[in-house]
């Protein structure tokens, strides 16, 4: 090594070890550190987001005048009727163009949407909202309990109202819903059921469709799931939620159900039931013991982590 090389990396050793040395390491460290959490919060925004919530997925009936308009993997119903068309959920706000493509390649117009409902206010199922009553003017209807949500933009969410990733442009609600509620439109009629948990205002859907000469009730489930991190036992945000899953549970069981659907496609096994959907054939939607069994272990799990959460605060 020269002895001006020497010179100089020696001279680096001796400045890191000084007093501005120990600042300029100082600042390094806590600048990485910056970084690295940024790096976190975006790993963890993207977790979020799974890819088949924006992965498109062909539009179909399913039966009657209800048909599927959403990704692989965030369910979009839509109800055509005389006097215009509703829809339920409006989903990611980067998922709004894929969600009125979808409808007119069913032949319909995006700006007929009169009504938009959702299943639960988060924002994978919301998010949409503000832009879709922008684009089409659907009066926008929620369940009470959940309504505070919407507004706010996720902000007076229990769970996630302090994490800026699940925050969304907040929304005006039009009409405020309660439990039995129906709503309206060109003959249809659909009856809004407060089954609450996942958020306090959760929503399962259900109405009458007509294909032939059969009549079938649809249940499209909000939610039962149990997030990472809910807290069931002793939550202040939230001190009733294990007694309000116990409602949803007997709400849901209490339902006629012939055609399963969901929030989310693999509630109903989407992907697999539409590969089986053919002109004439029986309609794998159609699918009593399915809608049963996905409620019965939905039931499981939250019981195994209620036992497991009171057994960990005593």
């Amino acid at each position: 090594m020269s002895d001006a090389r020497s010179a100089i990396l020696c001279g680096c050793r001796a400045d890191l070890t000084s007093e501005s040395g120990v600042r300029v390491r100082q600042r390094v460290a806590f600048v990485f550190a910056g970084l690295l959490v940024a790096l976190l919060l975006t790993i963890d925004v993207w977790a979020q987001v799974s890819r088949d919530w924006t992965e498109s997925f062909p539009p179909f009936r399913i039966a009657g005048n209800l048909y599927y308009v959403g990704s692989k993997g965030l369910a979009n119903f839509l109800i055509t009727t005389p006097q215009g068309n509703i829809l339920i959920n409006s989903d990611l706000e980067a998922n709004v163009p894929m969600i009125e493509r979808s409808i007119e390649k069913l032949g319909f117009q995006f700006k007929d949407t009169k009504i938009l409902l959702i299943s639960h206010a988060h924002w994978d199922h919301d998010a949409g909202s503000a832009m879709i009553k922008e684009i089409t003017g659907a009066s926008y209807m929620v369940m009470d309990a959940d309504v505070p949500v919407v507004e706010s933009g996720g902000k007076a969410d229990f769970q996630y109202g302090n994490k800026r990733e699940f925050l969304y442009k907040p929304t005006k609600v039009d009409r405020v819903l309660h439990d039995g509620d129906e709503v309206r439109l060109g003959g249809t009629v659909l009856i809004a059921h407060l089954t609450p948990g996942h958020t306090k205002g959760c929503t399962t859907w259900t109405v009458k469709v007509t294909e032939g000469d059969k009549s079938y009730d649809v249940v499209i489930v909000g939610s039962p799931n149990v997030n990472p991190g809910y807290q069931l036992v002793h939550n202040p945000a939230y001190p009733q939620i294990a007694e309000d899953y116990e409602r949803m549970w007997r709400v849901l069981e209490s339902l006629p159900c012939d055609i399963f659907l969901g929030a989310h496609g693999g509630y109903f096994e989407l992907e697999e039931k539409r590969a089986l959907l053919k002109e004439g054939g029986a309609n794998p939607f159609v699918d009593p013991g399915g809608y049963r069994k996905f409620v019965a272990e939905k039931e499981q799990e939250f019981r195994a982590e209620l036992t497991r959460q009171q057994r960990a605060s005593n």
